[in-house]
């Protein structure tokens, strides 16, 4: 397959190239496409084994395949949760089943994610990208300590969920001005940062890698940047709907609640200048699919969490890269490059094509995965994933007759 005129990631940059990728022969994409390694998500819910009516292996990697990704890392709020190695043998026969697209398994950092009692670590490291608690926070700092030295001996991250139980207060959405003009309880920022002040401490006197989950405040960016220029084995991400949306942006609508909440717009500057300067590693979808009915009972009473892994890349290439906001380059790094370097996730064979030019209507009805409440419900965007192929094998093919 031979590709007029595409802009082809080579080194870090984009350079115009005719070539070819595979043996394709039956697709012909237009001129100007973007081809590159395809993207990894660090933070993603497949809800596979537990929790199947929201979302499964097969449909959740069939969204991702469709969107351009060749892995994804899966966080272990399941039920069994992967604290054991029989726990996660449950887990890894349905991704050796079902899974389109790589599939990394993380291990659960405590015993039911309870926050008290490590799990096997020892015993999960071989088969785990990482460990994390993620969706709940580790309270005891002591705990902590302990499985980031753990951690740090078998030569694992630590992927933090950075949460302050005892400064949420019932809170579901920003504490902020949204909340209170609407009569709604606030999340305050503090819940965030002062938990990952404490990490960055215990990170610094491990020596543990430690990876920061949904950065979503500019008080958790400046801790980085300063723990970065220290020399602390930190890195951290961000998810879209924290670049491109904020407070402001609020509905009362179940599709706009998410953990980490929606913050004020000067977290959302803060971010975006996070992401530009390098404080901001990666950016990573928190896909977290729920049913409709979940997401049904408006702000203050539907489930935590959006989908994320269908509107990634159109949503941030249409209003950050064209906007001049992101270099393409950049985004392509925090997508796919940083993830793989950061959690040892090898490119083999891994290339997406993407056309840019393709315009069309973000439809949630349309998606593969279960899961269909995004706040980009309707959004008009640039970017369709025309071919994905990972380890050589075509998992996505697009029929190029699109909205």
């Amino acid at each position: 397959m031979t590709f007029q005129q595409a802009q082809v990631y080579q080194a870090g940059r984009f350079v115009q190239a005719d070539c070819s990728v595979g043996d394709v022969s039956e697709i012909c994409p237009p001129a100007g496409c973007l081809i590159f390694p395809g993207f990894v998500d660090v933070h993603v819910h497949l809800r596979e084994p537990g929790f199947s009516y929201k979302e499964t292996i097969a449909s959740g990697t069939a969204a991702a395949g469709r969107a351009g990704y060749a892995a994804l890392c899966t966080m272990p709020n399941l039920n069994p949760v992967p604290d054991s190695l029989p726990h996660l043998e449950e887990q890894l026969a349905v991704i050796r089943r079902d899974a389109r697209v790589r599939v990394y398994p993380y291990g659960a950092l405590t015993v039911g994610e309870r926050g008290e009692q490590l799990s096997d670590l020892a015993a999960l490291a071989r088969q785990v990208i990482a460990f994390s608690d993620d969706g709940r926070g580790v309270q005891d700092e002591e705990t902590m300590r302990a499985a980031m030295r753990q951690a740090h001996a078998l030569g694992k991250i630590v992927a933090a969920h950075c949460e302050d139980n005892s400064l949420l207060r019932g809170g579901y959405i920003h504490d902020g001005v949204y909340a209170k003009a609407h009569g709604h309880r606030g999340i305050c920022s503090e819940s965030e940062w002062r938990p990952i002040e404490r990490d960055l401490r215990l990170a610094e006197e491990t020596g543990c890698a430690y990876h920061v989950c949904h950065v979503s405040c500019r008080e958790s960016v400046e801790l980085i940047r300063q723990a970065k220029r220290r020399g602390v084995d930190v890195t951290c991400e961000t998810a879209p709907h924290y670049l491109l949306l904020d407070e402001n942006d609020l509905q009362e609508d179940g599709r706009f609640k998410m953990n980490p909440p929606l913050r004020s717009a000067s977290d959302r500057e803060a971010l975006l200048r996070g992401v530009c300067d390098g404080t901001i590693d990666m950016i990573a979808t928190d896909h977290a699919p729920h049913s409709a009915e979940e997401k049904s009972r408006g702000l203050a009473g539907s489930a935590m969490g959006v989908v994320g892994l269908e509107t990634a890349f159109p949503v941030l290439y249409t209003y950050l890269v064209r906007e001049g906001k992101l270099t393409l380059e950049r985004l392509i790094e925090c997508m796919s490059v940083a993830p793989r370097r950061r959690f040892g996730i090898p490119d083999d064979g891994d290339i997406v094509v993407f056309d840019p030019h393709r315009a069309y209507t973000v439809d949630p009805a349309q998606f593969l995965s279960k899961g269909k409440s995004t706040p980009f419900a309707g959004a008009r965007v640039f970017g369709r994933c025309i071919l994905n192929q990972v380890g050589g094998k075509i998992v996505w093919q697009d029929s190029m007759t699109g909205n």
